[in-house]
């Protein structure tokens, strides 16, 4: 909703307080449509009233404050070790809680965009980290449930003995939550879970096609085991290549395990003789730090990327510094934290709205690392 510029605010906000002394407790939503303005800044309105003592904030929207009660100080812009954003002197808060499953890697930028959307929107955001060897996400979140948050924005693990049970528990919470970077639409509890993801299937085909339209004809593909993000990355690729005239069959098609497993290296180490012996003249590797170590491995097996095999990673948080600078498709991490947090916040705001999920584009970002096929690589694929 675009704000109507003939409204001035001193005017929206008498409405805003007609409207509270009429009803008592207004939603946002309702606010909104009364005075023609959008959510956002109604959900300010309300903020600036509440530190003039005048209304108090609700989940949602506001209510008319009592005669007695006093305002609540002007928030200030601290933060403590468990969140960021404004809190008041006292001790109000509106909180959104979020549950990551690293700090150190993809997760970051995610974060970012939701703390900054959180603080355009009046919350702040209660932060929490799980790990991907440990299935501790339920008593992380419950955390935060017991913390009195408005809303959870999580993701969760979706390969453990515990997922469904998390699920359930999830979705049967009294307060909203939305899955970021997590899709739950092939379980049972599809028809009440919100998320936002990107869409890596479209990320993989977007790769297969630059190299395919480069003249490569046989583009193998390299996952992590245990990243939540491959099954969906292998299924573009897979139909990327049947749209671009290649068997997957034909060419590389392998799975390592966790950086940590030691076997990791030793199996990268042999991605670029199977690539020779397939005659596989480009790769698309998830993630940033198998793609870097297979392109080294490459140079000690007489195999020079690009020109004997061009490279693109997948995730793009550190290949640009690789050297030469990689390719590479980019989630939009910032876009994804964001909008799950206008999400959950949408919800807080109106309850009763249609189930929400959004799928949001990456990009590819062209560098270094692609070049057409060498003449003699093509003739060793069509051999």
């Amino acid at each position: 909703m675009t704000d109507l510029p003939s409204l001035l605010p001193a005017t929206r906000r008498t409405q805003l307080m007609a409207v509270l002394q009429r009803e008592g407790t207004a939603r946002v939503s309702e606010l909104a449509a009364a005075t023609g303005v959008s959510a956002v800044t109604i959900r300010r309105d309300i903020t600036q009233l509440a530190e003039e003592g005048l209304v108090t904030r609700v989940h949602g929207g506001a209510t008319l404050a009592a005669p007695s009660e006093p305002g609540p100080a002007p928030a200030t812009a601290t933060a403590g070790a468990n969140g960021v954003g404004p809190t008041s002197e006292s001790g109000e808060r509106h909180e959104i809680g979020m549950l990551v499953p690293s700090l150190d890697y993809y997760w970051p930028d995610v974060v970012r965009g939701a703390e900054a959307a959180a603080r355009d929107l009046g919350y702040r955001l209660v932060l929490r980290g799980s790990s991907y060897e440990a299935d501790d996400d339920r008593r992380q979140l419950a955390r935060l449930v017991e913390r009195g948050v408005s809303a959870l924005v999580a993701a969760p693990r979706l390969d453990v003995p515990s997922t469904d049970s998390t699920l359930a528990w999830l979705a049967g919470l009294d307060i909203p939550v939305v899955l970021v970077e997590r899709d739950a639409t092939s379980r049972s509890h599809r028809d009440v879970l919100e998320s936002v993801t990107t869409d890596h299937a479209l990320g993989a085909a977007m790769a297969v096609r630059h190299l395919a339209s480069l003249g490569h004809a046989r583009i193998g593909l390299v996952t992590s085991l245990h990243s939540p993000h491959s099954s969906a990355i292998r299924a573009g690729w897979a139909a990327a290549a049947q749209e671009c005239g290649f068997s997957p069959a034909d060419t590389v098609e392998a799975e390592v395990p966790d950086k940590s497993d030691p076997a990791w290296d030793t199996l990268l180490d042999e991605v670029p003789e199977l690539c020779r012996s397939t005659g596989t003249t480009a790769l698309l590797v998830h993630a940033d730090s198998e793609a870097m170590t297979i392109a080294q491995h490459a140079d000690k097996h007489g195999l020079v990327v690009p020109r004997d095999l061009s490279v693109i990673a997948y995730d793009d948080e550190v290949v640009s510094l690789f050297s030469p600078p990689m390719s590479a498709v980019r989630p939009p991490r910032r876009s994804v934290g964001k909008a799950a947090v206008e999400l959950v916040v949408a919800r807080i705001d109106d309850p009763d709205r249609p189930i929400h999920r959004i799928v949001i584009n990456p990009s590819l970002r062209v560098r270094d690392t692609c070049t057409p096929p060498q003449a003699a690589s093509v003739g060793t694929a069509s051999s």
